[in-house]
């Protein structure tokens, strides 16, 4: 499954920026894989988290071998058998605190479809070890949603700075540059990581 997007997203921002419709038409269509399934995509989004793809998705095979991503026999795992999977306790804490939240019902995951962007960041971040960040991620790859993009991220930073030519980028210059993509600024964040 793809984040999918059309005509509609690609026309809008070439019509509102010249500089990225050139290199959305350079580009082309970009195909990124989303995981539907909130929990676990929460739990994976948090041991990816400052590795490489290929070490995270050897962690997330480990950890789904024990729990099979299940938020009940997450919850019933130590913290050190979680932590022998591969990751630092740090990270094996924030996923048991996850595996908590959705076992308390503390975080309907099922309610998260139904909610505002805003909700949705506000509701994840009340889970020590789930930031802005983290949120933001879980709207555009597991929810689709068609109008995030992430100042907290580094990669589409660097990407608007190349297109732009531009050595530093101040989060109120990046809020200027996001209002011409709404509400396809997920579309655009698409290709700013591709141009990082």
């Amino acid at each position: 499954m793809v984040f999918e997007y059309g005509e509609e997203a690609i026309a809008h921002l070439c019509k509102k920026d010249k500089k990225l419709g050139a290199a959305i038409e350079r580009i082309g269509i970009i195909k990124r894989e989303v995981n539907p399934h909130l929990f676990a995509a929460l739990v994976e989004n948090i041991v990816g988290q400052q590795i490489s793809s290929k070490s995270a998705a050897t962690v997330c095979s480990r950890l789904a071998a024990l729990c099979g991503m299940d938020s009940q026999k997450l919850h019933r795992l130590t913290v050190e058998e979680i932590q022998a999977c591969g990751m630092s306790m740090r990270k094996a804490g924030y996923i048991k605190n996850i595996a908590e939240s959705a076992v308390s019902g503390q975080i309907d995951f099922d309610a998260l479809p139904n909610m505002s962007d805003g909700d949705v960041i506000k509701t994840l971040s009340s889970i020590k070890g789930v930031g802005v960040w983290t949120a933001e991620m879980l709207l555009i790859f597991s929810l689709m949603r068609l109008d995030v993009i992430s100042y907290g991220d580094l990669a589409i930073r660097r990407g608007m700075m190349n297109l732009y030519g531009l050595k530093d980028l101040p989060k109120e210059k990046f809020q200027r540059y996001a209002k011409r993509y709404t509400p396809f600024a997920t579309v655009a964040s698409l290709y700013f990581w591709e141009l990082s």
